[in-house]
């Protein structure tokens, strides 16, 4: 388990640029890359639990061996006070071989207290190194979250004044060039198709006005 953790954390430390220019989705990646430290630390926790556990457990035993010893050498030296030879042999056997278990089981415990402390720093390791990485990921989305940006503006940058954009606005100048053109034509149509009968009536009603203009300053003494 704490070797699988050690290939991810290898695998996203020194690979991770290669696998993120393969990646559909990097931030995706990455998330799934810190799901999988996770769920290792989580089962880190629990064997290291266990393995603390287990060293007190053997540290009770080996407490609870050493105490009947010392029980037992206190009984012996009772027995001989009294004077009971036979009863202080029996207290020193079981004395002796308590003393073989109690010895067993402290060994069974500097074992176990041994593992549990390397557990302890091998985890304590692999947090430090997950929040490194957390770090790191973070950065790392914010490159990418910035680069597809940049990329969805520079589209959009090369997408303004393109071919396309011109052939289009010169389609449209065309058009409104020749809707102009159009117009003049038609004036042009409409002042020729005047009738020589409309030509002279025009020409009365501005005559008409030039007469009482020159009534009215004639009344008015500007002439």
């Amino acid at each position: 388990m704490f070797q699988f953790f050690k290939r991810v954390k290898t695998v996203v430390s020194s690979e991770l640029n290669s696998m993120l220019d393969k990646a559909e989705d990097p931030v995706k990646m990455l998330d799934q890359f810190m799901r999988e430290m996770e769920s290792d630390i989580r089962e880190a926790e629990t064997a290291v639990a266990k393995q603390i556990a287990n060293e007190k457990m053997l540290k009770r035993k080996a407490d609870d061996a050493k105490a009947l010893v010392d029980k037992r050498q206190a009984q012996a030296e009772k027995a001989i006070e009294a004077g009971n030879d036979e009863l202080a042999r029996r207290a020193l056997e079981d004395k002796k071989s308590q003393e073989q278990q109690a010895n067993m089981l402290l060994e069974s415990w500097e074992r176990a207290k041994n593992d549990a402390d390397q557990l302890r720093e091998k985890l304590d390791e692999m947090k430090k190194e997950y929040q490194e990485m957390q770090l790191k990921k973070d950065a790392l989305k914010a490159r990418a979250e910035s680069a597809k940006t940049r990329t969805k503006m520079n589209r959009a940058m090369s997408n303004i004044g393109n071919d396309d954009s011109k052939r289009g606005f010169e389609r449209m100048e065309e058009k409104v060039l020749r809707f102009e053109a159009e117009a003049e034509t038609s004036e042009d149509l409409s002042s020729a198709s005047k009738s020589l009968d409309d030509e002279f009536e025009e020409l009365d009603k501005s005559s008409g006005v030039d007469d009482e203009l020159a009534a009215l300053k004639k009344k008015m003494g500007k002439e």
